[in-house]
């Protein structure tokens, strides 16, 4: 098994998470904290916005099985990149759209779906995905490491990620675990 891993940032890390751990070829996937300027910050820290960290997921999978370029695919399908610090109600830099990538590969897998996406003008705005290799990352604390799954009484998950997760389950039944 070959194995790679990427850092995505889609809003709150919660759906993106939870999508990708049920992706055939994704081998984990793990919410966290990136590109901020903060030792180990708290949740807590995080959404005051001043870290300057990202809620971001730690996808690791088999290059055997799943390419990054349909990581990327599916990254793009789980959130709306023209959404500058914010997705849908979540507002601030902690829920921007990035890719923090390891590799020189990432980088330019990455900026390649980024300029077909515009090209294609699949959004009526312009994509605002940061593209910036990996700074400071931490895996976020335990609870929140597969929250939705975790969690169904929560009214966020209820309302945000169930029908998102239902919209991408539909749209990715192929891709499924």
């Amino acid at each position: 098994m070959a194995t790679e891993s990427i850092v995505l940032g889609g809003g709150c890390f919660w759906c993106i998470e939870s999508a990708f751990n049920s992706v055939d070829g994704v081998v984990s996937a793990y919410s966290g904290y990136a590109n901020g300027s903060v030792e180990n910050p708290s949740y807590e820290a995080v959404c005051t916005g001043n870290t300057g960290h990202n809620e971001v997921v730690e996808v690791n999978f088999d290059t055997d099985v799943i390419s990054r370029r349909e990581i990327l695919e599916i990254f793009f399908a789980l959130h709306d990149p023209t959404q500058l610090n914010r997705q849908g109600n979540d507002v601030g830099t902690q829920y921007r759209s990035g890719i923090y990538f390891k590799s020189n590969e990432q980088k330019q897998d990455a900026l390649a779906i980024i300029e077909e996406i515009r090209e294609a003008e699949i959004w009526p705005g312009e994509v605002v995905t940061e593209v910036e290799p990996l700074g400071l990352y931490f895996q976020a604390e335990d609870y929140h490491q597969d929250y939705f799954s975790n969690n169904p009484q929560n009214v966020y998950c209820n309302m945000v990620v169930a029908p998102k997760l239902a919209k991408f389950k539909k749209t990715f039944a192929s891709r499924l675990k």
